[in-house]
């Protein structure tokens, strides 16, 4: 079973408008709303590949309600705690550029935290557990560390997708995984990583620091692992359109776990991966099992697993 915790899931609003003029009315050519959050992400890509998930985090109001019946509709189990304010809306303006604009989140309290704690202590061993994405304003940067010492001595296997702050105070308790891009690699290190053996260099560091397996995702070019027992792989992207790219790396980290748990081969895992990333950005909303199985044969019919 993998579990995922969204602190601050989302509803994202898309917006294409054709020819934008500031500080004038404009209208929609297209609009999409979505449900979103990076652990919901993963929940619903995995349910999508049949790999038994449960969704846990916080939601609140109408925009909480919607989140939910999107993940009912989808038929992933959830686990959300209800609590004050709203979820957040998150504006993405497509026009000659894409803007973003991301609301503030619910209010956490310490008593939800609690019920959340509870939730986790209760996750058996043998599990996967994905901590992904941002949290709310108070909480600090250390809550996924905090989280991640409940489970030593436990068999529970962590993931973690998180910038740096939030990644920092995981690695000492040495994620199964962790899946920054280039440029969140980048901003770890206060660096800016040109060429693939700078990024292999500071992936290592990572690994060094804590981290058991890294993934470090680099859009077009494809991705580069640091596995546990230190050998790189390197990858292309396979050819196509990028269409949304939002959720591609959600769907990057559903299709690694999807590959471990089937197979136990960490190359597969990370084919897999690439494929379900890619698969994700050449078309609209998350990938499927069969949209990523299709790209998986084209990129291993010349190189054999």
């Amino acid at each position: 079973m993998v579990y995922t915790v969204t602190f601050s899931p989302c509803i994202d609003y898309t917006v294409w408008v054709d020819g934008l003029r500031l500080g004038e009315t404009n209208r929609t050519a297209r609009e999409r709303l979505s449900a979103g959050g990076k652990g919901l992400n993963v929940s619903v890509v995995l349910h999508r590949f049949r790999i038994p998930t449960v969704a846990l985090g916080f939601v609140g109001g109408f925009t909480g309600d919607a989140i939910e019946d999107a993940l009912q509709k989808e038929g992933v189990e959830s686990h959300l705690i209800r609590t004050a304010g709203i979820s957040r809306i998150n504006v993405k303006l497509k026009a000659s550029e894409e803007t973003e604009i991301n609301g503030r989140g619910v209010s956490i309290t310490e008593d939800d935290l609690q019920k959340l704690y509870r939730r986790l202590d209760e996750i058996p061993d043998g599990s996967y557990l994905v901590l992904a994405g941002t949290v709310p304003s108070p909480l600090p940067d250390t809550i996924y560390g905090e989280i991640m010492a409940r489970f030593v001595g436990r068999d529970v296997r962590v993931v973690v997708d998180a910038t740096a702050g939030l990644l920092r105070s995981a690695l000492r308790y040495r994620p199964f995984l962790i899946k920054p891009n280039h440029h969140e690699l980048g901003e770890f290190f206060g660096v800016e990583p040109s060429g693939i053996d700078e990024i292999e260099s500071y992936a290592r560091k990572l690994r060094d620091l804590g981290a058991r397996n890294v993934i470090v995702s680099m859009a077009g070019d494809g991705a580069l692992m640091i596995t546990e027992r230190g050998e790189a792989l390197i990858e292309q992207s396979p050819n196509g359109e990028v269409v949304d790219s939002v959720g591609a790396g959600d769907s990057m980290v559903a299709g690694f776990l999807a590959g471990w748990i089937g197979t136990g081969d960490v190359r597969h895992a990370f084919l897999n991966g690439i494929a379900a990333g890619s698969a994700g950005a050449f078309k609209e909303g998350l990938t499927t099992a069969e949209e990523t199985a299709r790209l998986l044969a084209n990129m291993t019919e010349s190189r054999p697993l």
